[in-house]
């Protein structure tokens, strides 16, 4: 038989940087995120804030996108194409920086659907 012993709570510093990851992975969408909150959610608690931040942010953007291909048949939408990739990469390395640094970080807009 196998002992399922729990994983190793994060040091500080780690911790700091897998939050600092998960805002980070924003850019290429909501699995980086997803994948960290759901693998170190447990083992500390800034990541586990922070991935959820993330996650909520790049979840709104998801919204926004389907929002934006609904629009695209009015100008509106087309402008919602370019807009919503560089808030995504802006917000996503203001997110980073602030969680390197252990200071947590909310974006300006977010849907807080996971809690």
């Amino acid at each position: 038989m196998t002992d399922a012993t729990p994983a190793a709570p994060l040091t500080t510093a780690e911790d700091n940087q897998w939050a600092s990851f998960a805002h980070l992975g924003g850019i290429l969408g909501f699995l980086p995120s997803l994948i960290i909150w759901l693998v170190f959610k447990d083992r500390g608690a800034f990541t586990n804030s922070e991935a959820k931040e993330a996650l909520n942010f790049q979840i709104t953007l998801a919204i926004g996108y389907v929002a934006a291909f609904i629009l695209s048949f009015i100008v509106i939408g087309i402008l919602l194409y370019v807009a919503l990739p560089i808030l995504s990469i802006i917000f996503s390395i203001l997110g980073f920086i602030k969680a390197k640094d252990g200071i947590a970080y909310r974006y300006p807009f977010a849907l807080r659907l996971i809690k």
